[in-house]
């Protein structure tokens, strides 16, 4: 079914599976939807009247933590007072921007580039990279979850699993092949200077976090939004937390990103030159609740296209040999401090992320102990 015909599955009686289909089956995404010269959403992707506050500017009580990471490593003073503050940002918001992080701006506008010009190819050029197969080396797609979803975001996205065994050069899109190889091993070095600065903000040792191996898998996505007829009714991501240890953001200077922080959507500003980092479930997981994955989502706007590159740090699915298992920090337990969380597996917890989809709630609540919810199996 062509894009432009979509809108006639919302006459009569509205089938959601036949819409979702029919919007699969184009293998061009919200961009194509674009293209196709739509002046209202699908249905699939309206999720009705949006609470879309927004913090002020000048509220400082309420500005994502901004933490310039210059001379930490030659000036012990500034290393552990940033020490502290990545502490409080992780305790209190699971949000904060880095600067002076070490990969060039030159670098990062040029990523954002490559993102946009891979969504913005011709169609028949884009759609040759169409699919949901996960053992693909490039996953182009329109929202993961797009057949559990209650309501569809208004995003299109290209992912390359880039660690531990990253692709070769020929097996990445030409358009931006050469720029997000360099990306990655910008950001690669930078993940493992988190994980430093993250367990010694733990009260661990710098190569802790490294050693349980939180950062071996990388797995890129380049989100890309184009303007959107009716903003007030959808996303560009829905409310989630990320299923990782930590992820690092790289967005352009559309905003759109906020963070559900003492109960309000607090924006995440555009700085340009800035990365975000933000704690996912698995290391409020082994932290046993003391660094926090916060909820947040993405606004979608007239304006526009909005790019991202999201980069998960997690550890990779093993294929062969006994699967590592991860529980709460044995090192931050006590009487006082019992565990929260029940042992699991990277398979099992990204499984049941998987499954569940974008529904608005943590993938940690089956995994608590005590009171036990069920995991969503495929």
């Amino acid at each position: 079914m062509e894009v432009k015909n979509i809108h006639q599955l919302e006459e009569g009686t509205y089938d959601r599976e036949a819409e979702v289909k029919a919007f699969d089956a184009t293998k061009l995404g919200v961009k194509g939807l674009v293209e196709s010269g739509v002046t209202k959403i699908p249905r699939i992707f309206n999720s009705g009247k949006l609470d879309i506050t927004e913090n002020a500017p000048t509220d400082s009580m309420l500005n994502v933590p901004i933490i310039d990471l210059k001379d930490i490593h030659n000036n012990p003073a500034l290393r552990a007072a940033v020490i502290d503050q990545i502490r409080s940002a992780c305790e209190e918001w699971g949000f904060f921007l880095v600067t002076n992080h070490g990969i060039p701006t030159t670098l990062l506008v040029d990523m954002i580039d490559g993102i946009r010009r891979f969504h913005e190819q011709v169609p028949e050029v884009r759609k040759q990279y169409y699919t949901r197969d996960l053992t693909s080396k490039t996953l182009y797609f329109s929202n993961a979850s797009l057949y559990r979803d209650k309501y569809s975001n208004w995003r299109d996205t290209v992912g390359c699993l880039m660690a531990p065994k990253p692709p070769k050069p020929e097996e990445l899109p030409h358009v931006f092949r050469d720029i997000i190889i360099e990306y990655f091993n910008q950001v690669k070095a930078l993940g493992y200077k988190m994980l430093e600065l993250l367990s010694e903000a733990l009260g661990l040792n710098p190569s802790f976090l490294k050693d349980l191996e939180c950062g071996e898998g990388l797995f890129m996505q380049g989100h890309y939004s184009p303007p959107c007829p009716e903003p007030e009714l959808t996303l560009a991501a829905s409310k989630h937390t990320d299923p990782d240890f930590f992820t690092i953001v790289l967005q352009d200077q559309q905003g759109g990103l906020q963070v559900l922080h003492a109960d309000q959507w607090i924006n995440v500003p555009a700085v340009h030159g800035t990365l975000v980092v933000n704690t996912g479930d698995l290391l409020q997981l082994i932290t046993n609740d003391k660094f926090l994955s916060a909820y947040h989502r993405v606004l979608v706007s007239h304006g526009g296209p909005r790019v991202s590159i999201a980069s998960f740090f997690v550890n990779p699915v093993q294929e062969e040999g006994a699967p590592k298992v991860y529980g709460p920090i044995k090192e931050l337990l006590s009487e006082i401090n019992p565990p929260v969380y029940r042992e699991t597996t990277i398979s099992e917890f990204l499984a049941h992320h998987f499954v569940k989809g974008l529904d608005g709630n943590s993938a940690l609540k089956p995994f608590k102990l005590g009171k036990q919810e069920p995991i969503s199996t495929p």
